[in-house]
């Protein structure tokens, strides 16, 4: 069969490594993550490069010297650390694969084509959604005013994620560009079965690297465009109270005219949380002269009867979209009516219990 003759090639060629070199020299957790410390990585290329095209060396010898120059590069860290500890296992592992005159050619075209310019890449890559929202935000904010704020979310989210999305897209095509460039020019041998290992090594470490900062970068956008709410409406946050714990991850918090605090929880959803966050105990929200807790939710589709009458009953509230069909149901239902709130009332809702005048926010701000 075609699928078992293609991995017989890939089995016999030695650039299969280079995802596993990649991988290895990117691991936080084994291996110290030496791929993204850009000074060693940079050490070992220029160590290894030269030994690469000595004539006079066998091929065991120059994988050799290759080992040894990761090894004193790693060695004169200083030692004690988590860190170094986990290099030093890099070392070894090393020792155990670095073999061959292939392997060492393998791991240095790994390094320097791959890994480099990858770190470079992730860089450009934008770790929030602002540059792409920031002004269209502020638009909607001129032409509807604080009511708007629910537009604004939603736009937010659907600006910010397009916006990274096609940056992340033009960095893979720039540097997948670059990296069959350098493919014709470097001095090793290998077929085009080799370059497209190679290649899909690129694509599929590339993209599982872009998919830990969009999750990161998830997780931070609603957070954002609080942020941008609150400079906006001029809305002082406060701090956290303090030694208030629970599994309640609360992002802002503002002061009521009372002295009591509302936290303001940013998250997509609450698929995975929402029995952790229903520990959070009316007691001790209570004890920490906390009034209530808002989730700012844009997913509703899980959003269930239960999840919100369970946690509405603890002082917390659901601000949902306005024309969202979830938010129609519950507001002219008899119980869920009194845990959830329009977006559209978000900034009204926190001038109340400011006691600010919310009349005098005007459009053309």
């Amino acid at each position: 069969m075609a699928t078992a003759r293609i991995r017989n090639m890939i089995e016999k060629s030695p650039w299969k490594n280079a995802y596993f070199f990649a991988r290895k020299l990117l691991n936080t957790d084994q291996y110290g993550a030496l791929g993204k410390n850009e000074k060693l990585l940079l050490k070992i290329i220029k160590g290894c490069a030269p030994i690469l095209q000595c004539e006079n060396l066998s091929g065991e010898d120059k994988a050799s010297v290759c080992r040894n120059c990761i090894c004193e590069t790693v060695g004169q860290l200083k030692d004690g650390t988590k860190t170094k500890q986990n290099l030093m296992n890099f070392v070894e592992e090393m020792e155990r694969i670095l073999i061959t005159e292939d392997d060492a050619i393998v791991f240095y075209v790994t390094a320097k084509y791959m890994v480099l310019p990858t770190n470079a890449a992730l860089e450009r890559v934008p770790s929030s959604d602002e540059e792409f929202t920031i002004n269209t935000a502020k638009n909607i904010l001129k032409t509807f005013g604080p009511a708007g704020a629910g537009k604004v979310i939603a736009v937010w989210d659907e600006l910010g994620t397009n916006g990274c999305l096609n940056e992340e897209r033009t960095e893979v095509i720039d540097e997948f560009y670059h990296l069959k460039k350098n493919l014709r020019s470097i001095p090793y041998t290998h077929t085009k079965l080799d370059d497209s290992i190679l290649l899909t090594a690129f694509v599929q470490e590339f993209e599982r690297r872009l998919g830990q900062k969009r999750k990161s970068r998830a997780g931070g956008s609603l957070e954002d465009v609080a942020t941008f709410l609150f400079n906006y409406y001029h809305i002082k946050a406060a701090k956290r109270p303090e030694h208030f714990q629970s599994d309640l991850e609360v992002d802002k918090w503002f002061k009521c005219k009372d002295g009591w605090l509302v936290g303001i929880s940013c998250k997509r959803t609450l698929r995975e949380r929402w029995k952790q966050v229903s520990s959070a105990s009316v007691e001790n929200i209570g004890e920490h002269h906390i009034k209530e807790i808002w989730h700012l939710v844009t997913y509703v589709k899980d959003l269930s009867d239960d999840k919100i009458t369970r946690l509405g009953k603890q002082h917390q509230t659901f601000y949902l979209r306005d024309d969202s069909p979830r938010y129609q149901e519950c507001k002219t239902h008899p119980i869920l009516q009194r845990y959830v709130r329009p977006l559209s009332n978000f900034i009204h809702d926190i001038y109340e219990l400011q006691g600010k005048d919310y009349t005098k926010l005007s459009k053309n701000k």
